[in-house]
Parts: C-alpha cells; structure tokens; sequence
C-alpha cells in the first residue's frame, strides 16, 4: 500500500472510529438501549481500531535500538 493511500485510509478510518463513539454515545442515553445493535457498532470499532493500528505499524515500524 502506497504511503499516500495508506495515509488516506488511515483518516477514513479514524473518522469512522469516531463517529461510532458518537452513534455508541447516542444510543447510550436512551434509557433501553438497542443491545444488539450496541454490541454491533462495538465490534465494528474494535476491528477499525486493529485496521488502524496495522496501518499505523506498516507506516512507522517499530526501531529496534
């Protein structure tokens, strides 16, 4: 993955990230909150999450020093 293509995924991806906070945020004010659909934008989180923090270690690997 080119560094440029990379970098834009990457700013998709962490917008996402933080859209879900919200729409999670949203749902939790309701005083019954959809579980179902909760536990769903969790989990999508959290694999957005693991795809960021790959495509952040393939553009800054790790320096052994």
């Amino acid at each position: 993955m080119a560094d440029a293509t990379a970098l834009q995924r990457l700013t998709l991806l962490k917008e996402e990230h933080r859209d879900l906070d919200g729409a999670i945020d949203a749902l939790l004010v309701d005083s019954r909150p959809d579980q179902l659909r909760l536990a769903r934008l969790k989990k999508r989180k959290l694999r957005l999450r693991d795809e960021i923090a790959a495509i952040e270690d393939a553009l800054l690997p790790d320096i052994i020093a």
